[in-house]
């Protein structure tokens, strides 16, 4: 009963400073009038609903107090249990008091007292809202209670287990991974079951699609990746990242760290100018500028143009390197444009040294731009990030571990003893 008086003056009133339900047991702890006078005389509270029913005769001391004057403030009162007249035999309603011991305790008996003493009473319970809403209005409008704007309760936010269910939100999780799943029966890559990939006779170059770019790409695209990676293994042991690697390797160092030891060397002096020379290739030629205002704009900067240049390779001895996989391009890529463009470039600075070639860096560089904006298969916004991230790159470090890992096999197998570079090939100076 007091649960559903409550939502009843909440939905027409501002609210309920407080609420007590005395209950109707023989021997009660505290009467209604008690209450009744101890609201009447707290300030906050300007209107007074009581909820009685059938049974004792605690009401009645609510309307002598009514009728002395000592209840200055509106009471809207209804007793319940009006429709124990319809039972031939007197019925108990629940608990101790709720059972009329003659007219006097009747519902009707009660409410008809309490109207006559002053109380707002309703002619039924279903009348019970509108009599406290039209009490409530009347105090608005007398002033006596400022009017409150009624606020929109907050939305209780959904349970987290019933969200995650149903796919509106995720647990937080310490790494995110989009790439490969080891969850289901067997690993996937980019969503593409590893035995698929075997049944399909996919080589190592549609790996790396999946797991470096997320999708399947055409077999010229992923043949390209394959071939960078055979020119790329190795070029002999005289180069920094090979000679740390055998240096390594020949201290007694185990494979891992003989690896990294030549890997540490990439950068831009040595196979990491794949990043940069796509970088500056694309801005170039995306700017339309001519081969003469790219190269010296850059000279200008103090900047070499990567991708361009090598201590060997000349005009007349070209990197066969190069002229493979610009072959293998224009034989199968859609669009050469980057690539057509780094030759023009290579042709102007031959002009200026016979050694200014184009190098394997520059080619790789130049033709991965075609390959992603000639397969359609990527925004130009993908194409700029690719290079950003350094996936280029990736290229050489994936390549040359093959050789570093092959130099590190060749010195164990040889037992070469720990190196000492040579006196003579060291210039002693003060």
């Amino acid at each position: 009963m007091s649960n559903e008086l409550y939502n009843t003056i909440a939905r027409v009133s501002d609210g309920i400073y407080e609420g007590v339900a005395i209950g109707g047991d023989v021997f009660p702890g505290s009467t209604l009038s008690d209450h009744v006078l101890r609201f009447n005389n707290i300030p906050q509270v300007k209107m007074i609903v009581v909820l009685g029913e059938l049974g004792g005769r605690d009401e009645y001391s609510l309307v002598e107090a009514l009728k002395q004057g000592k209840i200055n403030k509106p009471v809207v009162a209804w007793v319940s249990g009006t429709c124990a007249r319809l039972f031939k035999s007197e019925v108990q309603f629940g608990h101790a008091g709720a059972k009329s011991g003659g007219e006097i305790e009747s519902a009707q008996a009660k409410n008809e007292a309490l109207r006559e003493a002053g109380a707002v009473v309703p002619t039924s319970y279903e009348a019970f809202e509108g009599a406290i809403k039209e009490t409530f209005q009347k105090l608005v409008e007398d002033g006596k209670i400022p009017p409150v704007k009624e606020m929109t309760p907050p939305q209780i936010p959904e349970d987290l287990n019933i969200a995650i269910k149903s796919g509106k939100v995720r647990a937080p999780t310490h790494i995110i991974s989009t790439i490969s799943d080891d969850r289901g029966e067997e690993p996937a890559y980019a969503g593409v079951p590893m035995s698929s990939i075997v049944e399909q006779g996919l080589g190592a170059g549609d790996v790396i699609s999946l797991l470096w770019f997320k999708r399947s790409l055409p077999r010229y695209c992923t043949r390209f990746i394959e071939i960078c990676i055979m020119l790329c293994a190795d070029h002999g042991p005289c180069v920094s990242g090979a000679h740390n690697t055998i240096v390594t390797a020949r201290a007694g160092k185990d494979l891992v760290s003989s690896l990294v030891s030549g890997l540490l060397t990439i950068g831009p002096r040595f196979g990491g100018a794949i990043d940069d020379a796509a970088r500056y290739f694309k801005d170039a030629y995306d700017k339309s500028l001519t081969p003469y205002e790219f190269v010296e704009g850059m000279k200008k900067k103090g900047i070499r143009v990567p991708g361009i240049g090598h201590r060997i390779k000349s005009a007349d001895n070209r990197d066969k390197r190069v002229e493979l996989l610009q072959r293998f391009a224009r034989s199968n890529f859609p669009s050469v444009k980057y690539m057509e463009y780094a030759v023009e470039v290579e042709t102007y600075t031959l002009s200026k040294a016979n050694n200014l070639v184009l190098n394997v860096d520059g080619a790789i560089g130049s033709l991965f731009l075609d390959l992603l904006a000639g397969s359609g298969m990527f925004t130009k916004q993908e194409i700029d990030e690719i290079v950003e991230i350094g996936y280029l790159n990736g290229l050489f470090v994936l390549a040359r571990s093959i050789g570093l890992i092959g130099h590190t096999f060749d010195q164990k197998r040889l037992k070469q003893p720990l190196y000492r570079h040579p006196w003579e090939d060291v210039l002693y100076t003060k």
